[in-house]
């Protein structure tokens, strides 16, 4: 299908994010912010009063996504970003926004490097596969988050918002799920035939609430501009099976680190790039040390960016660094990409998407009850494991 099929990777690296500043005007009655100020400002009831009128149905659908399906589900593309004049320098601070200006030095070239299997060892990292309203497969990357409200029971996934909904004009995909640990065993490389259990050894994991920044629906569109500063999403999921929570099933949640030190932060990005030279059925990384920062709107936080070579698909990634705590956190995620394959960009996450991670874990859950894991039901190959161990 056209909206989710294969183009030339010169667009965001699954499709833009939020909101455009001259166009941040409420359509009076849609429970939408009259301008970005106010949108961090929201408190639990305007994202509840937003989220009430602007529904996400993804009823379960059995058998739908068998092993070929997801192989041959095409990866998410968004647009090129304007051009280099456009960054900002990487001195930029944490609390500042960064404004255009002459462009930094270029960010050195990372080769992504494949991540050892199993990938059961990192079950954290996966994939999210979708349709689109009028027809078509896509596919993701994403992660499992820690839940504020659940600590140890997460059913929390990130990943951007152009790989939940259309953006501008659009819809919400549908039948959204997640695959934990996607080809952990290596049996789909290289497209070979593979059973559903080989693809998805951790199960599928059915969306049943997703949030993402309001205006990303009314303003997201591929164009890689300001809208990309805020292109991440976050999935409540379950198993349609019942049984324990995701991150029980797993063994592991990631941290969301907000307003991380940019200055201090090392950053590894992680994903499931789908365009040559990549095919979607391996899990890279780029370990990209401290990254810059990228502005299309002064007034919004500017974007990390980092160098990585990896492809479309990756979109929705983790991008993790170490807290001062030593432990592994979720900084951003993968939203635009270069056409040269050598640059990524991933929002900054401040209050607005705190305020969207702490919304989100506050909903009931809607899909069959969790149970108490038992030794039955706890795959013994994942174990708690960080991201970028």
């Amino acid at each position: 299908m056209s909206s989710l099929g294969r183009r030339a990777w010169c667009v965001p690296l699954v499709a833009a994010v939020l909101l455009g500043s001259a166009a941040c005007t409420s359509d009076g009655g849609d429970g939408l912010p009259h301008s970005w100020r106010e949108l961090r400002s929201w408190r639990y009831q305007d994202w509840d009063r937003w989220a009430s009128r602007h529904g996400f149905d993804n009823p379960v659908v059995q058998n739908f996504w068998n092993a070929d399906r997801l192989d041959e589900a095409q990866p998410r593309e968004p647009a090129p970003p304007a051009p280099e004049t456009a960054s900002a320098p990487p001195s930029v601070p944490a609390s500042a926004s960064a404004t255009p200006g002459p462009a930094p030095e270029p960010a050195p070239v990372v080769q992504a490097v494949a991540v050892p299997r199993p990938y059961t060892g990192y079950p954290a990292s996966g994939k999210v596969f979708m349709t689109a309203p009028k027809g078509g497969t896509g596919q993701c990357s994403a992660t499992v988050v820690a839940d504020p409200q659940h600590p140890g029971r997460s059913d929390l996934v990130w990943t951007a918002a152009h790989c939940v909904h259309e953006g501008k004009g659009g819809d919400w995909y549908k039948n959204l799920i997640f695959v934990p640990a996607y080809n952990s065993s290596g049996a789909a490389s290289g497209h070979r035939k593979a059973s559903l259990a080989e693809v998805a050894p951790l199960g599928q994991w059915w969306a049943d609430k997703v949030i993402t920044s309001p205006l990303w629906t009314t303003e997201g569109t591929r164009a890689g501009d300001a809208a990309n500063q805020y292109d991440f999403a976050i999935i409540r999921v379950h198993n349609p099976q019942g049984g324990p929570s995701l991150e029980e099933t797993v063994g592991t949640a990631v941290p969301v680190w907000f307003d991380a030190p940019r200055e201090q932060l090392s950053v590894s990005a992680w994903g499931y790039p789908s365009v040559a030279p990549f095919d979607g059925q391996e899990l890279e990384r780029c370990d990209s040390g401290r990254p810059g920062s990228r502005s299309f709107d002064p007034e919004r936080p500017a974007m990390l960016t980092i160098g990585c070579t990896m492809t479309a698909g990756a979109s929705g990634g983790g991008w993790f660094a170490t807290m001062p705590d030593g432990r592994q956190a979720l900084v951003s995620n993968t939203s635009i990409g270069t056409a040269a394959h050598t640059t990524l960009n991933g929002p900054y996450l401040e209050s607005v998407a705190r305020q969207a991670l702490d919304y989100i874990a506050k909903q009931p859950p809607t899909g069959p009850p969790s149970s108490a894991p038992s030794p039955s039901t706890r795959p013994e190959t994942a174990q708690p494991s960080s991201p970028t161990d």
